[in-house]
Protein backbone atom coordinates (compact mmCIF):
# COMPACT_ATOMS: atom_id res chain seq x y z
CA UNK A 1 0.00 0.00 0.00
CA UNK A 2 2.83 2.38 0.81
CA UNK A 3 4.11 2.11 -2.78
CA UNK A 4 0.85 3.38 -4.22
CA UNK A 5 0.91 6.74 -5.99
CA UNK A 6 -0.47 9.25 -3.46
CA UNK A 7 -2.91 11.80 -4.91
CA UNK A 8 -4.03 14.56 -2.54
CA UNK A 9 -6.86 16.92 -3.53
CA UNK A 10 -7.24 20.05 -1.39
CA UNK A 11 -10.75 21.50 -1.54
CA UNK A 12 -14.05 19.64 -1.69
CA UNK A 13 -16.02 22.10 -3.82
CA UNK A 14 -17.83 21.05 -6.99
CA UNK A 15 -14.62 20.47 -8.98
CA UNK A 16 -12.60 18.89 -6.15
CA UNK A 17 -15.35 16.49 -5.13
CA UNK A 18 -16.12 15.46 -8.72
CA UNK A 19 -12.43 14.77 -9.28
CA UNK A 20 -12.03 12.79 -6.03
CA UNK A 21 -15.13 10.74 -6.86
CA UNK A 22 -14.03 9.82 -10.37
CA UNK A 23 -10.42 9.09 -9.39
CA UNK A 24 -11.66 7.07 -6.43
CA UNK A 25 -14.04 5.04 -8.62
CA UNK A 26 -11.22 4.27 -11.08
CA UNK A 27 -7.70 4.39 -9.59
CA UNK A 28 -8.80 4.00 -5.97
CA UNK A 29 -11.16 1.09 -6.63
CA UNK A 30 -8.58 -0.78 -8.72
CA UNK A 31 -5.89 -0.12 -6.07
CA UNK A 32 -3.64 1.77 -8.51
CA UNK A 33 -3.41 4.93 -6.40
CA UNK A 34 -4.38 6.29 -2.99
CA UNK A 35 -6.81 9.21 -3.28
CA UNK A 36 -7.18 11.66 -0.40
CA UNK A 37 -9.58 14.61 -0.29
CA UNK A 38 -8.98 17.42 2.22
CA UNK A 39 -11.54 20.00 3.30
CA UNK A 40 -12.10 22.16 6.36
CA UNK A 41 -15.83 21.34 6.47
CA UNK A 42 -17.67 18.08 7.06
CA UNK A 43 -20.19 18.53 4.26
CA UNK A 44 -20.28 19.65 0.64
CA UNK A 45 -22.92 21.88 -0.90
CA UNK A 46 -23.02 23.10 -4.50
CA UNK A 47 -21.86 26.73 -4.36
CA UNK A 48 -24.41 28.10 -6.90
CA UNK A 49 -27.13 27.15 -4.37
CA UNK A 50 -25.85 29.56 -1.71
CA UNK A 51 -28.04 32.45 -2.86
CA UNK A 52 -31.14 30.26 -2.35
CA UNK A 53 -29.93 29.25 1.13
CA UNK A 54 -29.33 32.92 1.98
CA UNK A 55 -32.84 33.88 0.92
CA UNK A 56 -34.30 30.94 2.86
CA UNK A 57 -35.94 29.44 -0.24
CA UNK A 58 -33.85 26.25 0.00
CA UNK A 59 -33.31 23.95 2.96
CA UNK A 60 -29.53 23.35 3.03
CA UNK A 61 -29.73 20.19 5.13
CA UNK A 62 -31.48 18.34 2.31
CA UNK A 63 -28.77 19.26 -0.22
CA UNK A 64 -25.60 18.48 1.78
CA UNK A 65 -23.22 15.62 1.06
CA UNK A 66 -21.20 14.27 3.99
CA UNK A 67 -17.58 13.79 2.94
CA UNK A 68 -16.88 10.79 5.21
CA UNK A 69 -19.97 8.89 4.06
CA UNK A 70 -19.29 9.77 0.42
CA UNK A 71 -15.62 8.75 0.65
CA UNK A 72 -16.51 5.31 1.98
CA UNK A 73 -18.73 4.67 -1.07
CA UNK A 74 -16.31 5.98 -3.68
CA UNK A 75 -12.95 4.51 -2.66
CA UNK A 76 -11.10 7.58 -1.46
CA UNK A 77 -10.06 8.85 1.96
CA UNK A 78 -11.35 12.09 3.50
CA UNK A 79 -9.27 14.17 5.91
CA UNK A 80 -10.87 17.01 7.85
CA UNK A 81 -8.54 19.96 8.27
CA UNK A 82 -7.50 23.41 7.07
CA UNK A 83 -4.72 23.51 4.50
CA UNK A 84 -1.92 25.88 5.61
CA UNK A 85 1.33 25.23 3.67
CA UNK A 86 3.26 23.07 1.19
CA UNK A 87 6.74 21.62 1.62
CA UNK A 88 7.70 21.08 -2.02
CA UNK A 89 11.01 19.38 -1.19
CA UNK A 90 9.52 16.79 1.18
CA UNK A 91 6.29 16.62 -0.91
CA UNK A 92 4.11 17.20 2.12
CA UNK A 93 1.25 19.52 2.99
CA UNK A 94 0.48 20.80 6.48
CA UNK A 95 -3.06 20.88 7.84
CA UNK A 96 -4.58 22.36 10.95
CA UNK A 97 -6.91 19.79 12.44
CA UNK A 98 -10.46 21.05 12.80
CA UNK A 99 -11.65 21.51 16.41
CA UNK A 100 -15.38 21.37 15.83
CA UNK A 101 -16.51 20.35 19.30
CA UNK A 102 -13.87 22.26 21.29
CA UNK A 103 -12.86 25.38 19.36
CA UNK A 104 -10.98 26.63 22.45
CA UNK A 105 -8.47 23.76 22.21
CA UNK A 106 -4.96 24.32 20.88
CA UNK A 107 -4.84 23.73 17.12
CA UNK A 108 -3.09 20.50 16.20
CA UNK A 109 -1.26 20.22 12.90
CA UNK A 110 -0.83 17.14 10.76
CA UNK A 111 1.18 16.42 7.62
CA UNK A 112 0.13 14.53 4.50
CA UNK A 113 2.53 13.04 1.96
CA UNK A 114 1.76 13.37 -1.74
CA UNK A 115 3.15 12.35 -5.11
CA UNK A 116 0.59 14.50 -6.92
CA UNK A 117 -1.03 17.49 -5.22
CA UNK A 118 -4.15 19.12 -6.70
CA UNK A 119 -5.29 22.46 -5.28
CA UNK A 120 -8.97 23.28 -5.75
CA UNK A 121 -9.66 25.75 -2.93
CA UNK A 122 -11.93 28.02 -5.00
CA UNK A 123 -12.18 31.76 -4.41
CA UNK A 124 -13.45 34.30 -1.90
CA UNK A 125 -15.05 37.72 -2.32
CA UNK A 126 -12.72 40.63 -2.97
CA UNK A 127 -13.77 43.78 -1.12
CA UNK A 128 -10.90 45.80 -2.64
CA UNK A 129 -10.26 47.17 0.88
CA UNK A 130 -13.40 49.32 0.61
CA UNK A 131 -14.06 51.06 3.95
CA UNK A 132 -16.64 49.37 6.17
CA UNK A 133 -17.32 46.36 3.93
CA UNK A 134 -15.82 43.71 6.24
CA UNK A 135 -17.72 45.14 9.25
CA UNK A 136 -21.13 45.82 7.71
CA UNK A 137 -21.59 43.58 4.65
CA UNK A 138 -22.61 39.97 4.31
CA UNK A 139 -20.66 37.69 1.98
CA UNK A 140 -21.81 34.52 0.20
CA UNK A 141 -18.63 32.48 -0.07
CA UNK A 142 -19.70 29.62 2.19
CA UNK A 143 -22.69 27.78 3.61
CA UNK A 144 -22.02 29.39 7.01
CA UNK A 145 -22.16 32.92 5.55
CA UNK A 146 -25.38 32.10 3.68
CA UNK A 147 -26.92 30.80 6.95
CA UNK A 148 -25.96 34.02 8.79
CA UNK A 149 -27.68 36.16 6.15
CA UNK A 150 -30.79 33.95 6.25
CA UNK A 151 -30.98 34.25 10.03
CA UNK A 152 -30.51 38.04 9.96
CA UNK A 153 -33.25 38.38 7.33
CA UNK A 154 -35.64 36.12 9.27
CA UNK A 155 -35.01 37.97 12.55
CA UNK A 156 -35.88 41.30 10.90
CA UNK A 157 -39.24 39.84 9.86
CA UNK A 158 -39.86 38.25 13.29
CA UNK A 159 -38.94 41.46 15.09
CA UNK A 160 -41.32 43.46 12.87
CA UNK A 161 -44.20 41.19 14.02
CA UNK A 162 -43.84 42.62 17.55
CA UNK A 163 -44.82 46.09 16.34
CA UNK A 164 -48.30 47.38 15.55
CA UNK A 165 -47.30 49.34 12.48
CA UNK A 166 -45.76 48.08 9.27
CA UNK A 167 -42.22 49.02 8.33
CA UNK A 168 -39.95 49.14 5.29
CA UNK A 169 -36.87 47.02 4.64
CA UNK A 170 -33.97 48.18 2.47
CA UNK A 171 -31.57 45.59 1.04
CA UNK A 172 -28.50 46.51 -1.03
CA UNK A 173 -26.58 43.97 -3.12
CA UNK A 174 -23.21 45.27 -4.30
CA UNK A 175 -22.15 43.54 -7.49
CA UNK A 176 -24.40 42.69 -10.44
CA UNK A 177 -22.64 39.49 -11.47
CA UNK A 178 -24.47 36.16 -11.43
CA UNK A 179 -24.41 35.85 -7.59
CA UNK A 180 -25.81 39.35 -7.00
CA UNK A 181 -28.52 39.02 -9.65
CA UNK A 182 -29.60 35.55 -8.52
CA UNK A 183 -29.78 36.63 -4.88
CA UNK A 184 -31.88 39.70 -5.76
CA UNK A 185 -34.35 37.55 -7.72
CA UNK A 186 -34.53 34.99 -4.91
CA UNK A 187 -35.17 37.73 -2.32
CA UNK A 188 -38.06 38.97 -4.48
CA UNK A 189 -39.57 35.49 -4.18
CA UNK A 190 -38.83 35.35 -0.45
CA UNK A 191 -40.58 38.64 0.40
CA UNK A 192 -43.79 37.39 -1.25
CA UNK A 193 -43.63 34.12 0.70
CA UNK A 194 -42.94 35.81 4.06
CA UNK A 195 -46.13 37.86 3.60
CA UNK A 196 -48.14 34.83 2.49
CA UNK A 197 -47.07 32.90 5.63
CA UNK A 198 -48.30 35.65 7.96
CA UNK A 199 -45.13 37.65 8.53
CA UNK A 200 -46.99 40.66 7.22
CA UNK A 201 -45.60 43.62 9.19
CA UNK A 202 -43.10 44.10 6.37
CA UNK A 203 -45.25 44.52 3.27
CA UNK A 204 -43.62 43.20 0.04
CA UNK A 205 -44.28 46.64 -1.50
CA UNK A 206 -42.06 48.17 1.19
CA UNK A 207 -39.13 45.81 0.62
CA UNK A 208 -36.70 47.77 -1.51
CA UNK A 209 -34.05 45.61 -3.18
CA UNK A 210 -31.25 47.53 -4.91
CA UNK A 211 -28.49 45.97 -7.05
CA UNK A 212 -25.37 48.14 -7.39
CA UNK A 213 -22.79 47.78 -10.16
CA UNK A 214 -19.71 49.88 -11.01
CA UNK A 215 -19.82 48.83 -14.70
CA UNK A 216 -22.30 50.27 -17.20
CA UNK A 217 -24.61 47.20 -17.17
CA UNK A 218 -25.57 44.14 -15.16
CA UNK A 219 -23.69 40.85 -15.77
CA UNK A 220 -20.65 42.63 -17.28
CA UNK A 221 -18.84 39.30 -17.82
CA UNK A 222 -21.66 37.91 -19.99
CA UNK A 223 -23.18 39.01 -23.29
CA UNK A 224 -25.25 42.16 -23.77
CA UNK A 225 -28.23 40.06 -24.83
CA UNK A 226 -28.32 38.21 -21.50
CA UNK A 227 -27.79 41.51 -19.64
CA UNK A 228 -30.72 43.09 -21.48
CA UNK A 229 -33.09 40.19 -20.73
CA UNK A 230 -31.96 40.18 -17.09
CA UNK A 231 -32.47 43.93 -16.64
CA UNK A 232 -35.97 43.61 -18.09
CA UNK A 233 -36.84 40.81 -15.66
CA UNK A 234 -35.44 42.69 -12.65
CA UNK A 235 -37.51 45.70 -13.68
CA UNK A 236 -40.63 43.51 -13.71
CA UNK A 237 -39.76 42.32 -10.19
CA UNK A 238 -39.49 45.94 -9.01
CA UNK A 239 -35.78 45.51 -8.22
CA UNK A 240 -33.84 48.77 -8.60
CA UNK A 241 -30.56 48.58 -10.54
CA UNK A 242 -27.86 51.23 -10.14
CA UNK A 243 -25.13 50.91 -12.77
CA UNK A 244 -22.03 53.13 -13.02
CA UNK A 245 -22.10 53.43 -9.21
CA UNK A 246 -18.79 52.73 -7.53
CA UNK A 247 -19.07 52.08 -3.78
CA UNK A 248 -16.74 54.29 -1.73
CA UNK A 249 -17.79 53.36 1.81
CA UNK A 250 -20.30 51.32 3.78
CA UNK A 251 -21.56 51.88 7.33
CA UNK A 252 -24.30 50.34 9.48
CA UNK A 253 -27.16 52.18 7.80
CA UNK A 254 -26.00 53.32 4.36
CA UNK A 255 -23.99 52.61 1.22
CA UNK A 256 -21.98 55.62 0.01
CA UNK A 257 -20.93 56.13 -3.63
CA UNK A 258 -17.89 57.82 -5.17
CA UNK A 259 -20.08 60.62 -6.59
CA UNK A 260 -21.12 61.68 -3.06
CA UNK A 261 -24.62 60.13 -3.10
CA UNK A 262 -25.83 57.34 -0.80
CA UNK A 263 -28.71 54.94 -0.21
CA UNK A 264 -30.15 53.49 2.99
CA UNK A 265 -29.70 49.76 3.55
CA UNK A 266 -30.18 47.61 6.66
CA UNK A 267 -28.97 44.46 4.96
CA UNK A 268 -25.96 44.69 2.66
CA UNK A 269 -24.37 41.94 0.61
CA UNK A 270 -20.98 42.23 -1.08
CA UNK A 271 -20.89 40.17 -4.29
CA UNK A 272 -18.37 42.17 -6.36
CA UNK A 273 -15.11 40.63 -7.45
CA UNK A 274 -13.12 37.56 -6.38
CA UNK A 275 -9.65 36.70 -5.15
CA UNK A 276 -7.85 33.54 -4.10
CA UNK A 277 -8.32 32.41 -0.47
CA UNK A 278 -5.92 33.81 2.13
CA UNK A 279 -3.98 30.53 2.33
CA UNK A 280 -2.70 30.98 -1.25
CA UNK A 281 -1.49 34.51 -0.44
CA UNK A 282 0.76 32.98 2.22
CA UNK A 283 2.23 30.25 0.00
CA UNK A 284 5.81 30.92 -1.04
CA UNK A 285 7.62 29.50 -4.04
CA UNK A 286 4.67 29.73 -6.46
CA UNK A 287 3.99 32.16 -9.29
CA UNK A 288 0.68 34.00 -8.78
CA UNK A 289 -1.37 36.69 -10.49
CA UNK A 290 -2.54 40.01 -8.97
CA UNK A 291 -5.43 38.32 -7.10
CA UNK A 292 -3.14 35.55 -5.76
CA UNK A 293 -4.35 32.75 -8.03
CA UNK A 294 -1.75 30.11 -8.85
CA UNK A 295 -0.45 30.37 -12.41
CA UNK A 296 -0.73 27.10 -14.33
CA UNK A 297 0.24 25.72 -17.74
CA UNK A 298 -2.33 24.24 -20.11
CA UNK A 299 -1.59 20.91 -18.37
CA UNK A 300 -2.95 22.59 -15.18
CA UNK A 301 0.45 22.03 -13.53
CA UNK A 302 1.72 25.07 -11.64
CA UNK A 303 4.53 27.02 -13.27
CA UNK A 304 6.67 26.45 -10.19
CA UNK A 305 6.21 22.72 -9.55
CA UNK A 306 5.10 19.95 -11.97
CA UNK A 307 3.92 17.83 -9.00
CA UNK A 308 1.39 20.49 -7.97
CA UNK A 309 -1.75 21.09 -10.04
CA UNK A 310 -4.37 23.80 -9.55
CA UNK A 311 -7.78 24.26 -11.17
CA UNK A 312 -11.07 26.11 -10.81
CA UNK A 313 -11.37 29.61 -9.34
CA UNK A 314 -7.97 29.45 -7.59
CA UNK A 315 -6.04 28.87 -10.84
CA UNK A 316 -4.87 31.46 -13.37
CA UNK A 317 -5.21 29.45 -16.56
CA UNK A 318 -4.60 30.74 -20.08
CA UNK A 319 -4.67 27.60 -22.27
CA UNK A 320 -3.15 29.35 -25.32
CA UNK A 321 -1.49 32.74 -25.87
CA UNK A 322 -4.34 34.00 -28.07
CA UNK A 323 -7.04 33.11 -25.50
CA UNK A 324 -8.17 35.18 -22.55
CA UNK A 325 -7.49 33.96 -19.01
CA UNK A 326 -10.35 31.66 -18.00
CA UNK A 327 -12.83 33.32 -15.64
CA UNK A 328 -14.22 31.99 -12.35
CA UNK A 329 -17.11 29.97 -13.79
CA UNK A 330 -18.60 26.69 -12.65
CA UNK A 331 -18.31 25.12 -16.10
CA UNK A 332 -14.57 25.90 -16.22
CA UNK A 333 -14.01 24.02 -12.93
CA UNK A 334 -16.23 21.14 -14.06
CA UNK A 335 -14.47 20.75 -17.42
CA UNK A 336 -11.06 20.96 -15.72
CA UNK A 337 -12.09 18.30 -13.20
CA UNK A 338 -13.12 15.96 -16.05
CA UNK A 339 -9.86 16.73 -17.87
CA UNK A 340 -7.78 16.00 -14.75
CA UNK A 341 -9.31 12.55 -14.36
CA UNK A 342 -7.61 11.47 -17.61
CA UNK A 343 -4.52 13.64 -17.00
CA UNK A 344 -3.84 12.14 -13.57
CA UNK A 345 -4.41 8.61 -14.90
CA UNK A 346 -1.81 9.35 -17.60
CA UNK A 347 0.58 10.68 -14.93
CA UNK A 348 0.20 7.58 -12.74
CA UNK A 349 0.90 5.41 -15.82
CA UNK A 350 3.97 7.50 -16.73
CA UNK A 351 2.42 8.82 -19.96
CA UNK A 352 2.77 12.42 -21.32
CA UNK A 353 0.45 15.06 -19.89
CA UNK A 354 -2.44 16.25 -22.13
CA UNK A 355 -3.34 19.94 -22.62
CA UNK A 356 -6.61 21.39 -21.34
CA UNK A 357 -8.96 23.01 -23.85
CA UNK A 358 -12.00 24.93 -22.66
CA UNK A 359 -15.26 24.64 -24.58
CA UNK A 360 -17.73 27.42 -23.70
CA UNK A 361 -21.17 25.83 -23.52
CA UNK A 362 -22.87 29.16 -22.70
CA UNK A 363 -24.21 30.77 -19.54
CA UNK A 364 -27.38 30.50 -17.49
CA UNK A 365 -28.53 32.87 -14.75
CA UNK A 366 -31.33 31.83 -12.39
CA UNK A 367 -34.04 34.42 -11.78
CA UNK A 368 -35.99 32.69 -9.03
CA UNK A 369 -38.98 30.36 -9.14
CA UNK A 370 -39.67 29.40 -12.78
CA UNK A 371 -37.46 31.91 -14.55
CA UNK A 372 -33.91 32.08 -15.88
CA UNK A 373 -32.05 33.65 -18.77
CA UNK A 374 -29.15 32.32 -20.74
CA UNK A 375 -27.22 31.86 -23.92
CA UNK A 376 -26.09 28.54 -25.36
CA UNK A 377 -22.96 28.19 -27.45
CA UNK A 378 -22.96 31.96 -27.98
CA UNK A 379 -25.98 31.79 -30.29
CA UNK A 380 -29.20 30.43 -28.85
CA UNK A 381 -30.97 32.69 -26.35
CA UNK A 382 -33.14 30.92 -23.78
CA UNK A 383 -35.53 32.42 -21.26
CA UNK A 384 -38.26 31.53 -18.80
CA UNK A 385 -39.19 27.98 -17.82
CA UNK A 386 -36.94 26.32 -20.44
CA UNK A 387 -33.89 28.24 -19.21
CA UNK A 388 -34.80 27.45 -15.58
CA UNK A 389 -35.14 23.75 -16.40
CA UNK A 390 -31.69 23.81 -18.00
CA UNK A 391 -30.25 25.62 -14.97
CA UNK A 392 -31.67 22.96 -12.63
CA UNK A 393 -30.27 20.24 -14.90
CA UNK A 394 -26.75 21.62 -14.25
CA UNK A 395 -27.22 20.76 -10.59
CA UNK A 396 -28.59 17.34 -11.48
CA UNK A 397 -25.50 16.69 -13.62
CA UNK A 398 -23.31 17.67 -10.66
CA UNK A 399 -25.24 15.22 -8.46
CA UNK A 400 -24.80 12.53 -11.11
CA UNK A 401 -21.03 13.22 -11.22
CA UNK A 402 -20.63 12.72 -7.46
CA UNK A 403 -23.31 10.08 -6.78
CA UNK A 404 -23.93 8.29 -10.09
CA UNK A 405 -27.08 8.59 -12.24
CA UNK A 406 -29.34 6.14 -10.30
CA UNK A 407 -28.67 7.95 -6.98
CA UNK A 408 -29.10 11.37 -8.66
CA UNK A 409 -32.44 10.21 -10.08
CA UNK A 410 -33.66 9.24 -6.60
CA UNK A 411 -32.53 12.62 -5.22
CA UNK A 412 -34.45 14.38 -7.99
CA UNK A 413 -37.62 12.44 -7.13
CA UNK A 414 -37.13 13.18 -3.41
CA UNK A 415 -36.69 16.92 -4.09
CA UNK A 416 -39.82 16.96 -6.23
CA UNK A 417 -41.89 15.47 -3.39
CA UNK A 418 -40.41 17.53 -0.53
CA UNK A 419 -40.70 20.80 -2.42
CA UNK A 420 -44.36 20.07 -3.11
CA UNK A 421 -45.16 19.18 0.50
CA UNK A 422 -42.76 21.35 2.54
CA UNK A 423 -42.83 25.11 3.22
CA UNK A 424 -41.63 27.39 0.45
CA UNK A 425 -39.26 29.23 2.77
CA UNK A 426 -37.16 28.32 5.81
CA UNK A 427 -38.70 29.99 8.89
CA UNK A 428 -36.31 28.79 11.60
Amino acid sequence: MSNLHKIVIVGGGAGGLELATQLGNSLGKSNKAKITLVDQKLTHIWKPLLHEIAAGTLNPHAEETNYFAHASKHHYEFVLGSFTEIDQTAKQITLEAAQLSRPDQIQKSLRLDYDTLIIAVGSTSNDFNTEGVKQHCHFLDSRKQADVFQQDLLHLYLEAQNHETTRALNIAIIGAGATGIELAAELYQAKQTFFKYGLNKIDPKNVNITVIEAADRVLPALSETIAKHTSHQLEQFGIKVLTKHRVAKVDQDKVYFADGTSIEAELKVWAAGIKAPAVLEQLSGFEKDNIQRLKVYATLQTLSDPNVFAFGDCAHCQPTADEAVLGPRAQVASQQASFLVDAIKARVQGKPQPMFKFSDKGSLVSLSHNKAVGELLGQVNVQGFIAKSMYISLYRLHQAAIHGYPHAGLLTAKDFVTRKTGPKIKLH
